[in-house]
């Protein structure tokens, strides 16, 4: 038992349990987007905070896939495709950010 625990710690601290940031760094968004900063993008935790207590995940996974502006300021988000983030690594990461 003590061992299964030292595992799970280990992993959680090497990041294997943290944000989805391998499929969001390969995608781009962390180059606009922090956890708690606003960078060019809102931060994680403003989009959580604006959307909490929403079913919000398909209507902001297609956001991320058409791309557009307006909803926190006038600089627009590219779009990012299927080719740059899969559909359930974006699932994964909107429920993570919404959960910020």
């Amino acid at each position: 038992m003590k061992m299964m625990i030292v595992a799970v710690l280990a992993l959680a601290s090497a990041g294997a349990w943290a944000a989805p940031d391998e499929a969001m760094g390969k995608a781009g968004c962390m180059a606009c987007h922090a956890k708690d900063k606003k960078i060019l993008g809102p931060a994680f935790k403003d989009i959580a905070a604006r959307y909490k207590g929403q079913d919000v995940t398909a209507r902001l996974m297609e956001k991320v896939r058409k791309g557009g502006s307006g909803s926190f300021g006038p600089v627009p988000m590219s779009p990012i495709g299927a080719d740059k983030i899969s559909d359930g690594d974006l699932k994964e990461a909107v429920e993570w950010i919404l959960k910020s």
